[in-house]
Parts: C-alpha cells; sequence; structure tokens
C-alpha cells in the first residue's frame, strides 16, 4: 500500500505515515518500500511480532511500568491487570521468574508524603475526550482573577505529576490542572491534534519555563559544614568549613520559610530584605520562649 492509502485507511496524515514507518524500521519490524507507479510499503512475508523475543531486561521493565493507581483512576485497572496475566502467560518461564520478580520485589507509588489525593470528578471525562479528540467545555478555577472562567478546550494529552493529573491541550496548547475544573461538558465536535506534538518534549519544556519563571529572585546564603541545597551555584568554601553560595528563590515570604527550616545550619547574607525578615521572626521566637515557661502558665 502507498503512503496515500495507508493515511487514509487509518485517518491520519502522509505525514504521519512517513514517521511511523521509521519508527517501525528503526524497531527492527521488517518493512520497506519500492518507489515507482505500481510501488508502496510492505512488510516481509511471514513476519510475526513474538513475545519470546523479549529480553529479561524488557520483561522486567514492562511489569515495572505498570502503575495499578493511575491506570485504575483512568478506569483501566482491570485492563492493566489482565494485560499482564497475558504477558505473563505468554513468556518463557525464565522471563516469567523476572517478571514477577520485578513486581514482587518494587511498588511505585506516584503521590507525594503528606498530601490528600486531589478529587478528579471529571477524570475519565476529560481521559475519554483525549482518547477520541473531542473538544470540551469547561468551567475553570485558576489562581487570578477572575478565578472561574470558561475555557474551550482541546486535549491533546493527560501527564500525571507527583499524583496530580494534567491535562493539555489546545489552542496553545496550555496545561491545566485536573481537580480545578468545576464543570465540563462534552460535545461531538471533533478536532485535529497537530501531528507533530510530541507530550514528552512538551511537558519537559513546560517544566523547565515553569522553574524559570518560578524562581526569579536569587538569595546568596553561607551553609554550615554537611549542610547542601538543591540549585545552588558559585559555591565558596571558607576556613571555617562553611560554605558561600547562590540559590534561586520564589520569593521572599517563600524563601524565609524554606530557610527558617535549617535553623543555625544557615545564614543568609543577602537579599537584606530577606536577612531583615529572618532576623525579626528569630528575634520574635527569642521572646516567646525566653522564659521557659509558658506564657499562660500558672
Amino acid at each position: 500500500m502507498t503512503a496515500a492509502q495507508l493515511a487514509e485507511e487509518l485517518e491520519v496524515s502522509v505525514r504521519t505515515i512517513y514517521r511511523d514507518v521509521e519508527a517501525l524500521s528503526a524497531a527492527g519490524v521488517p518493512l520497506y518500500g519500492d518507489a515507482g507507479h505500481a510501488g508502496g510499503y510492505r512488510l516481509l512475508d511471514g513476519y510475526r511480532t513474538r513475545l519470546t523475543g523479549l529480553t529479561a531486561d524488557e520483561a522486567e521493565a514492562l511489569f515495572l511500568a505498570g502503575v495499578p493507581g493511575p491506570a485504575a483512576q483512568l478506569g483501566l485497572g482491570s485492563v492493566l491487570t489482565a494485560a499482564q496475566l497475558k504477558v505473563r502467560a505468554a513468556l518463557p518461564s525464565e522471563l516469567r521468574v523476572h517478571a514477577d520478580r520485578i513486581s514482587g520485589r518494587f511498588h511505585l507509588d506516584a503521590p507525594a508524603w503528606y498530601a490528600d489525593a486531589d478529587e478528579t470528578p471529571y477524570l475519565l471525562a476529560v481521559a475519554d475526550a483525549v482518547w477520541n479528540s473531542r473538544v470540551l467545555h469547561v468551567l475553570y478555577r485558576r489562581w487570578r482573577e477572575p478565578t472561574d472562567v470558561e475555557r474551550r478546550l482541546e486535549p491533546y494529552g493527560l501527564v500525571l505529576k507527583a499524583g496530580r493529573w494534567y491535562v493539555v491541550a489546545g489552542p496553545g496548547p496550555r496545561t491545566y490542572r485536573v481537580d480545578q475544573i468545576l464543570q465540563l461538558a462534552a460535545d461531538d465536535e471533533e478536532f485535529n491534534r497537530p501531528d507533530d506534538f510530541d507530550l514528552a518534549a512538551y511537558w519537559t519544556a513546560y517544566q523547565r519555563d515553569f522553574h524559570d519563571r518560578l524562581y526569579r529572585g536569587k538569595a546568596v546564603v553561607r551553609l554550615a559544614p554537611g549542610v547542601t541545597l538543591a540549585r545552588a551555584a558559585d559555591h565558596r568554601t571558607e576556613k571555617d568549613d562553611w560554605t558561600t553560595v547562590t540559590v534561586p528563590i520564589e520569593s521572599v515570604e517563600h524563601a524565609h520559610g524554606e530557610f527558617l527550616r535549617l535553623g543555625t545550619g544557615v545564614e543568609v547574607l543577602a537579599p537584606a530584605e530577606l536577612r531583615d525578615r529572618i532576623a525579626r521572626t528569630v528575634a520574635e521566637l527569642a521572646r516567646t520562649y525566653g522564659n521557659s515557661r509558658p506564657s499562660g502558665g500558672d
């Protein structure tokens, strides 16, 4: 079949066919093309995929990749279990041992500690729209005024980050928290997902841009021996083994709380506003705890 015929049959663009043929060839599938008027793409006669072609490492990775919690949230818990059982049954005995070992020794738990799971009543509806390329009309709550806004979304994909679901949607694209969708209505309107959209690449760039926008300020601090800070730069060790570093900060308010957690393990040198803010807090704490007895005691 020609690329045009395949594109029509699969309801995708010709460019997508070219890309997928390259990916299949790179993966070792014996797919080749003949040029000319009667040419087209052909799969080697008799070729079949075989699960027995899996290596031990591949079998282990396959069972490690199955995250039951998120799959259940998407309504795929029983589907995932059934698929793993079928794959396990088709594996040679030696690879089955590897798969069982990885399942028994590693458990993936995505959500962070000390945080309740987000209520995402519209997650399944969003996932269905992602899968079927359906337009969504939502009432969405954002952090700035006006907080509740109506949006027309063309959902390209879902991302699970630290136990929280995000939907990446056009136009834009832009990123929305699924738990902040207050109302949702799906209609029969379809949209065309851009052929060149790469969800993983978008998310990597989005996170990088998010951190660049989040940490706009800088602080210069001294760290006691053994104390380290993420994203610290310009390290300079002094004679007393304390280290002077420069670290990006989100704001004076946020950095104030973060540095107080380190107690006497850190000294803020700049900016002056942050140093003064911490000094005032420490003075207030000294007054509060200067008397060994509680202020409400007899």
